[in-house]
């Protein structure tokens, strides 16, 4: 497990240094939000570093985003993260360093700081990176680590000049802003990450879509009958919904409110329509753990989210197939459905 400060002994003396890593996934950035500077890499270079050689880099240009202020009600750190990839994919931070400060850092949990730092992928950096904080303290105190450990990162933090520092600016090759207060609920599509939608504003874009990209926009209230059932599908219908991607599935703030959001659906009857196929692919065992202790995957089970499995699911293009029926509905009829999923990508196939 990441120590965020590790020590080693050498010619007599313990020496402290910050933790670092690399993997072959291309989402090891999640641990930029425990402060632990890491990035994917290909596997050659991983079996390089397996085998004690460095890993070969150009010094980069580093990003600053500052944050400010706090999320208003009714907004999750997924609308602050897609928020933040269409900033940064129009300023255009490939090959380049992100890292975040400002007095908004205060006001975030470390679940939603490794939220952020998931998707620098998408945003296009190498990695985007969180100063060492007191929400790094907590979260290595609550995952158990050692307390002279959990001592020593905060020591080392701030005699080294690492610790968040709110009222101080760092300078940077170049900077951004955003006020957390302005971030609303949003989505991104039809197809790229970047793509941010309201959700005030989803059916508005989705005709515009089916007019401008596709060409169907006399075909909007156009329904088709799927043979063998009692139900039509038409354009803009939702034909998977999904809850998955490490980028969310870890994060317990969205996941206990999928869970309640569950509970009350069931609660006032609601069903999930038969064309839409569902899944749960949680971030690790212990979310499986949490949603069970709470009561609410049994919630989840009741309208179709159940587990499918710990790993990349639909968001990589493992959502499955849909039933027959559906899928030669869809194929016959040219009929343009949608994807809902907490998933990080959404890149055009």
């Amino acid at each position: 497990m990441a120590q965020t400060v590790w020590t080693n002994v050498a010619e007599g003396k313990t020496i402290a240094y910050p933790d670092t890593v690399v993997g072959t996934d291309s989402h090891t950035t999640m641990i930029n939000g425990l402060s632990v500077l890491g990035w994917g890499v290909g596997g050659i270079e991983a079996e390089a570093a397996m085998l004690g050689q460095p890993i070969p880099m150009l010094i980069p240009e580093v990003i600053g985003f500052k944050l400010t202020g706090k999320l208003p009600e009714g907004a999750t750190a997924t609308d602050l993260v897609l928020t933040i990839t269409q900033m940064l994919r129009k300023k255009g931070v490939v090959g380049k360093f992100v890292e975040y400060f400002g007095n908004g850092l205060l006001n975030m949990t470390l679940e939603d700081q490794a939220t952020i730092a998931n998707m620098a992928p998408e945003y296009g950096a190498t990695c985007g990176f969180f100063p060492i904080s007191q929400a790094t303290i907590d979260y290595l105190t609550a995952s158990n680590r050692e307390p002279e450990r959990v001592a020593l990162v905060e020591a080392y933090a701030k005699a080294q000049g690492m610790w968040l520092d709110p009222e101080n600016d760092p300078v940077f090759t170049d900077t951004l802003e955003l006020d957390l207060s302005t971030v609303v609920p949003s989505l991104a599509g039809p197809k790229r990450p970047q793509d941010r939608v309201l959700l005030t504003e989803a059916a508005s874009e989705f005709a515009k879509s089916l007019a401008g990209e596709f060409g169907k926009g006399g075909e909007a209230s156009k329904e088709v009958a799927v043979a063998g059932t009692d139900y039509s599908i038409s354009h803009g219908d939702v034909v998977i919904a999904a809850i998955t991607s490490c980028t969310n599935t870890s994060n317990p703030g969205v996941m206990l409110a999928a869970g309640l959001l569950a509970k009350k659906a069931v609660e006032k009857g609601l069903k999930v329509q038969p064309h839409i196929k569902t899944s749960l692919g949680p971030g690790s065992r212990v979310v499986s753990d949490y949603l069970e202790k709470t009561g609410l995957q049994p919630y989840l089970d009741q309208l179709g989210f159940n587990v499918a499995a710990y790993g990349c699911t639909t968001c990589i293009g493992n959502a499955g197939d849909l039933l027959p029926e559906i899928n030669d509905t869809i194929l016959k009829n040219d009929v343009i459905g949608c994807a809902v999923l907490s998933g990080n990508r959404n890149f055009e196939a």
